[in-house]
């Protein structure tokens, strides 16, 4: 029969769902590879193969792949020492990080991996400075030190007690100096890792197969000898591929109605795992179009906005409004939107938009990606649109375009509207609130916030105890409500669909919701 497990519910922290999985009776087991690689399927196909040039889905597979100084062992909700062997702040004021590496380390074509990989590694990120790539993520550090073989040490140029997050994120995988140009992105189709497995063979957009790296050095247990990951275009056709029994579980892009269906039809044979997520959705407002310029504009779009509907027409309350742009389940989480602008309201939008002397239908162009954030996406802005210019204050034309050109409109500045998703770097309110503001963004287009990142972050990164920031992050927070450059939709959680035959996948979510392929085996007996 259908086993569904829904112990995984919204968690006081996020990251602390794979230590909860034992408390929803799941049966260990030896494992057994008798049937070859386990084979997970996923809508979520790498953009690139090298670290420089990812700040996205691709860090599913690096994680796997590659390794970082620090990472997340099953249970842990900070980064723990992964390719390093200790690592530490050495100051009071959290600006000198050092790590000292696991002895007798190698990538695993053989070659050495050393204290020098490491420091080329984290300066090659900042040399390249792909577009879309992770170099933003190095704001608060001056230089990196190479102490002989064995010492790394980070100087920062402002205190940053989140430094460790970031070197625990997949865009700081340790790269092979050998086989990795200084100032370049590797274009060979090739992986030189330290991680547990390493790639065997790469199809593009097609089936990553990995195997395990007999030379790695971690935290991490294998329970099984390889993993072979197939990237499906669409959610159906991998469910389909699941009760086919052509793939093993699912991970990253299942649909609302089929996780509806897998959930009603009692299909013999397969587990639906539920868990908290913190990927959500948002619309971006573009400061230099005429309309999203207008504060009275964003204001009104925000009172008409039905988050509600949103979850539930489209995607059948397999997600939650959210109201913040720092999601349920982290220090700091607000309902700001709800707070200020309550119910949808077209009589309070109204008198927004003629307080600031716009008496016309607004005009707006809401953008969206076809191929990113899951089949939903295109229903989602038709309910957007359905509901603005069902208010009779506006009138919305949709655009789209597949992601790769997608990003190249929104980093110049072309769309007056549009809509992103976010995963997070790492499960801490400032990486929900730091990575949208700045000259400088995530998003290419600025927003200047300067009590944010004056004031609030930068004070904010010199607590190590991320609960004392609370204040902070709520008043950042506001900021983003009075300004309405960021409006929040929802948040997201988590399915894995698998067959009844495969353990391991409630502890194989690390914090940052990525999958560590390692966990998962076959049972042998129940």
């Amino acid at each position: 029969m259908f086993n569904r497990r829904r112990c995984l519910r919204h968690l006081a922290a996020i990251a602390s769902i794979s230590s909860l999985a034992t408390g929803c009776g799941v049966l260990s087991s030896d494992s057994s590879d008798d049937a070859g690689p386990i084979v997970v399927g996923t809508t979520s196909a790498p953009s690139t193969l090298d670290p420089a040039a990812s700040w996205d889905g691709s860090w599913e597979l690096f994680r796997n792949i590659y390794q970082t100084l620090l990472a997340y062992p099953n249970g842990a909700t900070t980064p723990q020492p992964d390719a390093a062997e200790r690592c530490a702040f050495t100051d009071s004021s959290s600006r000198i990080y050092r790590c000292r590496l696991r002895a007798g380390m190698k990538f695993s074509d053989g070659h050495t991996l050393d204290a020098q990989a490491v420091k080329y590694s984290i300066d090659r990120i900042r040399a390249v400075k792909a577009p879309g790539g992770p170099a933003g993520l190095l704001g608060s550090l001056d230089r990196v030190q190479a102490l002989g073989d064995r010492e790394v040490v980070f100087h920062l140029n402002q205190s940053d007690a989140t430094f460790p997050f970031v070197l625990a994120t997949p865009a700081m995988s340790i790269v092979d100096p050998e086989d990795y140009p200084a100032h370049s992105l590797r274009e060979d189709g090739k992986v030189s890792g330290s991680g547990p497995y390493a790639l065997r063979s790469y199809a593009e957009g097609k089936q990553a197969e990995l195997v395990a790296n007999k030379s790695y050095k971690g935290f991490a247990q294998r329970r099984n000898d390889a993993v072979t990951i197939r990237y499906f275009q669409d959610s159906s056709t991998m469910v389909k591929a699941l009760r086919d029994r052509r793939i093993d579980l699912t991970y990253r892009g299942l649909a609302a109605a089929d996780i509806v269906s897998l959930e009603s039809k009692k299909d013999r044979n397969l587990q639906l795992i539920e868990g908290s997520g913190t990927d959500i959705s948002y619309l971006v407002f573009n400061p230099k179009d005429p309309w999203a310029r207008k504060l009275a504009v964003r204001k009104a779009v925000a009172q008409v906005v039905d988050r509600a509907a949103i979850a539930h027409k489209v995607y059948k309350d397999t997600v939650d409004p959210l109201y913040s742009m720092v999601p349920k389940g982290l220090t700091g989480h607000t309902t700001g939107f709800f707070d200020d602008y309550g119910e949808p309201s077209t009589a309070k939008a109204r008198k927004m938009l003629s307080d600031a002397g716009v008496t016309e239908r607004v005009p707006l162009t809401l953008w969206y990606t076809t191929d990113r954030y899951g089949s939903e996406t295109a229903r989602q802005f038709q309910e957007l649109k359905r509901q603005l210019d069902g208010s009779g204050l506006f009138t919305v034309t949709l655009k789209s375009r597949p992601w790769k050109t997608y990003v190249d409109g929104y980093e110049k500045g072309e769309y007056p509207v549009f809509g992103r998703g976010w995963f997070p770097d790492f499960p801490d309110a400032e990486n929900f609130i730091a990575p949208f503001v700045g000259k400088e963004n995530a998003l290419g287009t600025p927003y200047l916030a300067p009590k944010i990142t004056g004031v609030l972050l930068p004070r904010s990164r010199g607590e190590s105890n991320r609960a004392d920031v609370e204040k902070d992050f709520e008043e950042a927070q506001q900021i983003l409500v009075d300004d309405a450059r960021l409006l929040p939709l929802w948040q997201g959680r988590q399915y894995v669909a698998a067959n009844d035959d495969i353990s391991g996948a409630e502890q194989a979510l690390d914090p940052s919701t990525i999958m560590t392929v390692w966990q998962l085996h076959r049972k042998t007996s129940w």
